[in-house]
Formats: structure tokens, sequence, C-alpha cells
């Protein structure tokens, strides 16, 4: 007898109480069972049998019986081929019973049973494509992301004596990259930046974004002079841009401590929020075309000194930020917003105008826009490592400049000036005088 029940166990499910299992070692039916029913979309399923109820409570024999194809077509904007076959399925068995029940033609049933059927083909057909499509977008924004990484290189909270907090919002947002452009370089002459916006969208902008990019990051390195950095990008830019084709930008040096050096072709100003409040507008003393055009305007740049000390910020930013617009057509207002979050942590200044920025234009923006704010820290600053001999360069090349002038002009030192009407941290109009200091080099 035990041999016989020991026998007869052993032929019992393995599972407990008889409930088939839905792993590696269940039965194949129940295994497809269980995958089918964890696909079936509940949205279209729930349609299906809402249709089967109002036909059975309706009794109005099979006039209910064709919007059952909703239930598929809903499926395929949701769920892959499996999902719609699934619903179509049990579309087709609910309407066959229904049409039997209902004792209709012969004729209409088959022809509402074979409108479902070409529906729910149909369907995952449509759902299988929608599916590849995505897939097909995921791997283009995966390269767009890498190429996102290859030209605006992630920027690190620290940079020499620097904190850095960037925020940047591409108008194609499916593309998230578009033609701002920005860097922050370490260099033997100090830390150099750039923050500029090419002319244009879409690929063309992108491509002469990652040439500013790649002359500025050598020259950077390479040249003493801040001057001869763009110039570099002037020539450079000059030998592949179209005619229509220009770029604005705004060039930052930190050669020594206490001082910016500002070079401004044809950007808009950057912000100085000094360490003792408010938020002013660094304007250009002798404005500059945009790179590009120097040809056009025989311009060339001046360098501007820019006092910058412990606890001092600098925000740079883009076209796209100051001429956002909401619904009633109203620029936003970058300086009054940046005022009512002044603070010394660059991160949380950037975040908060950054979603008020969003708000204002209703969660899309229509333009590329970067942000880079820049703060010196409060700790004793390094001397930068040039050598001496660069040192004696820039001294010699400072005189020279001191001497002619900008552009072989009269001599005029190279100073900072702000707006003279500056904004409090409530956002109010105070007035200053126009803040001019620092010797030109």
């Amino acid at each position: 007898m035990s041999q016989a029940r020991e026998q007869g166990d052993s032929h019992r499910p393995w599972w407990p109480l008889g409930k088939p299992a839905a792993g590696p070692g269940a039965p194949v039916p129940r295994r497809a069972a269980s995958q089918l029913s964890a696909g079936m979309p509940v949205a279209p399923v729930l349609i299906v049998f809402g249709i089967a109820f109002f036909d059975v409570v309706g009794g109005s024999g099979m006039f209910w019986l064709p919007l059952l194809a909703a239930g598929p077509a809903l499926a395929a904007s949701t769920n892959g081929p499996r999902g719609v076959l699934c619903v179509g399925f049990l579309a087709a068995a609910l309407g066959a019973s229904l049409g039997v029940r209902d004792a209709g033609p012969g004729h209409e049933l088959a022809a509402v049973l074979s409108a479902l059927l070409a529906v729910t083909l149909a369907s995952a057909l449509a759902s299988a494509l929608r599916g590849r499509r995505e897939r097909v977008l995921a791997a283009v924004r995966s390269v767009a992301e890498a190429a996102q990484h290859a030209v605006l290189k992630p920027i690190p909270e620290t940079v020499g004596p620097f904190r850095v907090a960037v925020r940047y919002s591409a108008a194609a947002a499916e593309a998230r990259i578009g033609g701002d452009l920005y860097a922050v370089v370490p260099t033997p002459h100090g830390v150099r930046l750039i923050v500029g916006d090419v002319r244009g969208k879409g690929l063309p902008a992108v491509e002469i974004a990652a040439l500013v990019l790649g002359v500025f990051r050598e020259a950077a390195y390479d040249e003493p002079d801040l001057l001869a950095v763009v110039g570099r990008i002037e020539r450079s830019l000059a030998r592949n841009l179209g005619p229509d084709d220009f770029v604005t930008a705004v060039v930052v040096g930190h050669p020594r401590p206490g001082q910016l050096e500002v070079v401004n072709c044809g950007h808009a100003p950057p912000l100085l929020i000094p360490a003792s409040g408010g938020v002013s507008a660094v304007e250009a003393t002798h404005p500059a075309p945009p790179l590009g055009l120097r040809v056009l305007v025989d311009e060339p740049p001046c360098l501007e000194i820019l006092p910058f000390a412990e606890g001092d910020q600098l925000l740079l930013y883009t076209d796209g930020v100051i001429e956002a617009r909401d619904p009633a057509r109203e620029f936003y207002p970058l300086a009054e917003r940046v005022a009512r979050h002044v603070s010394g942590e660059p991160e949380h200044i950037l975040s908060a105008v950054h979603d008020e920025l969003l708000a204002h234009v209703g969660g899309r923006l229509h333009d590329d826009a970067a942000l880079l704010l820049l703060r010196m820290q409060d700790v004793a600053e390094p001397v930068p490592s040039g050598s001496e001999e660069s040192a004696e360069s820039e001294d010699g090349e400072a005189a020279v400049r001191e001497a002619e002038g900008c552009g072989g002009r009269e001599s005029v030192p190279a100073v900072s000036r702000t707006r003279s009407v500056a904004f409090n941290a409530d956002g109010g109009r105070r007035f200053a005088g126009v803040f001019s200091s620092g010797a030109g080099r």
C-alpha cells in the first residue's frame, strides 16, 4: 500500500494546491497562457467587455457587435502585437458567442467577425511598426546624447578657483542637442570659458558649434593672450562658414586673482552678481561684431577687464533665455528673476531660474537655451602656472595694446561697464552710477 501510495504521489503535480506554475518548468500550454494573460491590455479588455455587457443588457441583436473592433484598435496604440492579438481573439470569441445567442442572420455575423479579424491584423501590424519606430528613435536619441557629450563636454562643479553650474535645453527636445555652445577649460594661463550661440538650428548649427569649441579648446591652452584665442576662432570660421552664418560669443579668461578678462563678440551681456548684492549687466565698452562677420566690419574686439573678488558670480547665457516669451508675448525678465534667487549656491540659482523659464514659456522652449554660472570660491587662489616667458610676453603685449588702443584707434583703457539700472533681491530697481574700474591691458 505504501509503495502504491508513493507511486500515486509521484504523478501528482508538484505545484501547491494544483495551481499552474508560470516558471520555466511549467507545462508549455499553461506557460503560454500565463504569458498571454500577462501581456493583455487592461483598458482595451474593459472596452470589449463593456460592449458585450451593453449587447447583453440591451438585447438589441447584433447592433453593438461591430464596436468590438475598438478593442484591438486601441490596443495597437499602447501594446505590442501580442497584446493586440489577445484582445482581438477575446473580441472575436465574445462576438461569435453573442451573435449565436442573438440568432442573427449568418451573413451578418460572418461580416462582423471578418471585419473584426481585419481590424485585429491591421492593428497588430501597426503596433509592430510603432514598436520599430520607437526602437529607432531610442537609438537616434542615444547617439544624439553621445554627440552632445562629445561636443558639450560635462563641466565639473569645481574648475580651478571657481564653482560652476550649467543648464542647457535644446529646442529640439528629441535630439537633446542644438546650436548653443559652452566650455570651461583650465589652462596654464588661467581658467578660460566661452558661451556662444550659432545662427540657425539643426545639424548645421551643431557642426559649427563643434568647430568653435574645438578651436577654442586648443587655442585657449596655447595662446597666452585672450584676444589671440578669439582671433584664431575668427580665422577658422572665416574658412568654414557660409556667407550667412555667424556665431555670437562671450569669451572669458581669469589670468590673475581678482580680475576677469571679457571679450564680447555680438553676444548678450553677462550678468554680474557681486558678493555685496544686486544684479547688473556687463556692457562692452566697444561692441564687436559676431564671430565670422569681422570681414564686413573693420572692428576688432576689445578686451574688457572686470574686477572679480571672492563671492562674486558671473552669469553667461544665450538668446534663447532672454527671448523666451510667455503666452502674452512677454520676454523672460532674466535679471529680475536671478535677483530673486541669489545665493552662494550656483546650482540652486540655475535650477530655480531654469524652472521659472520653462514655466514662463509653458513647458516647451522654442529656441536653444544655455545658462552658465561662475562663482569665485571663498578660498585663497593659487597663481596660474604660466611660464616666465609667457608672463613677459603678456606684459609686453599689454603695453603695446595700451599704447596703440584697440584696432589702431586712440588709446582707450579696457574697463568693465555695467548698466546703471540693476535689480535688488526683491526684484525692485535701484540706480547706481556707471561701474568702471580696472586698468586696461
